[in-house]
């Protein structure tokens, strides 16, 4: 009886007529928390365009968290500087039943430098609150408004960045002077409902209800291009005293322009050491190669923000001086060491990133992180990556290959295109000599040659520069058998235009083949088995994309004891498919079975309605490189 009594008094207190209760989860309809771990049951983001120069960013949001999987959506941060000030930060946490846990005092809130590891000067710093809980399900709330001292750039609005977050209701609206209306892109979203503000002041607008998230899909087009979204970039604005104009890359270029004039000035020294660099050269790419080394082995990169920083580039004579400069003082101080020798190079702003989303060359904005090196001529465009110690001259692998940039060029911004690799130069070449004992188990010599966008596979671009012990660890973290030793090994990067490195390993392999009896079962692909089925869908809803071509080829060399034969070799396998080609056969030698493989995969964007052709292509592939050769002991 007194448990019952105790559970009536919670049940009442709970409930008291006038009690202040906000967001209960009962009010929560279950198709919205079906599969999801977290439910934003009010957005509400507002961009407030003032002047040219002064704008303010104001976000509320409410969001129920369902479970442990979504507890880092309960820690709040804002980022300030210089340049922009928090003028509002606040939040509130509340049970399950809507009652008020906790209100976020000063106290609470975490006021600290932005260190991001690497950064050598930094002004930025961020104010922050944890307000993760340990019971589920619980609700936070929370606002904030930043005040910024220039008109630049706003952050795109997503109707929803996570598959497993349903959205109740949310709004985005922009607030601006008729003199300064912005443009926007839509993506999947429709036209904004316009209207005017009390003090005269035109608004733009845009409402969401309901949204049950779609789940996102392996292999597909870019987050921007799936998910509904909204960009929004200004026309004019000013930065940092900096006026400019946006609408046109041209017009951004000559902007860019402005804030790097007179920062490209050498100290007469180096010019002397410029000219002693070149003077035997034979041609503009030689002299670039040369440059490029020297400005390889003279600096390093950090990560500079302070002011402007993230805009404008160090001084060529500061980064001369130090040593070192984040991307933009590099690219900045490299394109003053080509000028020097009568070599045209651009700042060109870019989008890096292996998965980074491209810029979007129809809509002129802030869209780039990173600045690289542009040398045109006749034949080509040489890109230079001035940010690395160890790159290949002129290779822009996965971090800046394949996308949009925007060079800076007398005249203003020019769109221009970074190179793309065919599948035959992304190569990996695999040569095995196997010798198989009649236990099952072998030695092996592996030799694998790994070209182009291949040379960049599980970070091989990076170790290949470290030292020994650094590639032994590499050779075992990569090799795909599941029990080996690793004897003697080498590793030899050959930096090329198009790069290239070898690696050779000594194996002793246990228990390669199975031995069962008489027979002896080996499975002939060694260490490059493909381990990946697409899963199983009722319907895909994207079309499928590959962004790598790549080829890979096989020749393992199987030495066997007399005291064995071959009972079964598969037959060989030919796969043909728009996604890529698959081929695998075996040579029989007195003494030897050869097992060649090659796997071709092409880039490209396929319909969705293909993806069970896609499926079934990978399940073979699969099928393929698991088969059996049997062997029988005649003994």
């Amino acid at each position: 009886m007194k448990q019952v009594g105790l559970s009536l008094l919670l049940f009442y207190s709970i409930n008291l007529p006038g009690a202040d209760i906000k967001y209960p989860v009962s009010e929560i309809a279950d198709e919205m928390k079906k599969g999801m771990y977290a439910v934003i049951r009010s957005k509400e983001v507002r961009l407030d365009i003032q002047s040219k120069s002064s704008s303010s960013y104001y976000r509320r949001e409410v969001i129920t968290i369902l479970n442990a999987r979504a507890k880092n959506y309960a820690f709040i941060g804002v980022g300030y500087d210089k340049l922009r000030s928090i003028k509002l930060f606040r939040a509130t946490v509340y049970d399950a039943w809507g009652r008020e846990i906790k209100k976020m005092k000063s106290s609470d809130i975490k006021d600290e430098s932005e260190f991001d590891g690497y950064s050598l000067l930094s002004d930025n710093r961020s104010k922050s609150a944890d307000l993760r809980q340990a019971v589920y399900p619980y609700t936070i709330e929370f606002e904030y408004e930043v005040q910024n001292k220039f008109l630049y750039s706003a952050p795109d609005f997503f109707v929803y960045r996570d598959d497993e977050i349903s959205l109740m209701e949310s709004s985005y609206s922009v607030i601006y002077p008729a003199n300064l209306k912005p443009r926007y892109k839509l993506f999947h979203v429709q036209e904004p409902v316009f209207d005017k503000t009390k003090d005269g002041r035109e608004q733009m607008s845009w409402q969401f209800k309901n949204i049950i998230p779609q789940k996102f899909e392996r292999h597909t087009t870019n987050f921007e291009s799936t998910v509904a979204n909204i960009r929004v970039s200004p026309v004019e604005f000013e930065f940092g005293g900096y006026p400019g104009r946006m609408d046109t890359w041209k017009d951004y270029g000559l902007w860019q322009a402005s804030l790097n004039k007179g920062r490209d000035v050498l100290p007469e020294s180096t010019k002397q050491k410029v000219q002693e660099l070149v003077k035997n050269a034979k041609s503009d790419e030689e002299k670039a190669r040369l440059l490029y080394e020297f400005l390889q082995n003279k600096t390093r990169y950090v990560s500079i923000q302070l002011g402007i920083g993230g805009l404008q580039p160090f001084e060529a004579s500061t980064v001369d001086a130090t040593g070192y400069g984040d991307c933009k003082a590099l690219s900045n101080y490299m394109v003053a060491l080509l000028r020097e020798a009568g070599i045209t190079g651009y700042y060109t702003t870019i989008q890096a990133g292996a998965n980074e989303s491209a810029v979007d060359p129809d809509f002129p904005s802030d869209q780039a992180n990173h600045v690289v090196v542009a040398v045109p001529s006749k034949q080509d465009t040489t890109w230079l990556e001035c940010t690395s110690q160890t790159n290949p001259f002129g290779w822009t692998g996965r971090f800046t290959g394949d996308r949009y940039a925007m060079m800076v060029t007398e005249t203003g911004g020019v769109m221009v295109k970074t190179p793309s690799y065919p599948a035959e130069v992304n190569t990996q070449v695999r040569t095995a000599h196997v010798t198989l004992d009649i236990s099952g188990n072998a030695k092996a010599t592996v030799k694998t040659i790994y070209s182009g966008l291949q040379y960049e596979n599980d970070n091989l671009n990076f170790i290949v520069s470290k030292p020994a012990e650094e590639h032994k660890k590499w050779i075992q973290k990569t090799t795909q058998i599941p029990s080996f030793d690793v004897g003697k090994f080498t590793i030899k990067n050959n930096k090329a235009i198009i790069p290239s490195a070898e690696v050779e390993a000594e194996l002793i392999l246990s228990r390669l083949a199975t031995v069962n009896g008489k027979r002896i079962f080996l499975t002939p692909n060694l260490m490059n088995r493909s381990t990946y089925i697409p899963e199983k869908t009722e319907k895909r809803n994207t079309n499928i994309v590959l962004r790598l071509p790549y080829i890979d080829l096989d020749t393992i060399e199987y030495a066997v004891p007399e005291a064995i034969y071959p009972e079964f070799v598969p037959d060989p396998v030919r796969i043909r498919s728009r996604f890529g080609e698959y081929e695998s056969s075996y040579k029989l030698e007195q003494g030897k079975i050869i097992y060649i493989r090659k796997l071709r995969m092409n880039k490209g964007e396929f319909p969705a309605e293909s993806y069970n052709e896609f499926a079934e292509f990978y399940k073979n592939i699969n099928k393929a490189d698991n088969t059996k050769v049997v062997f029988v002991n005649k003994t």
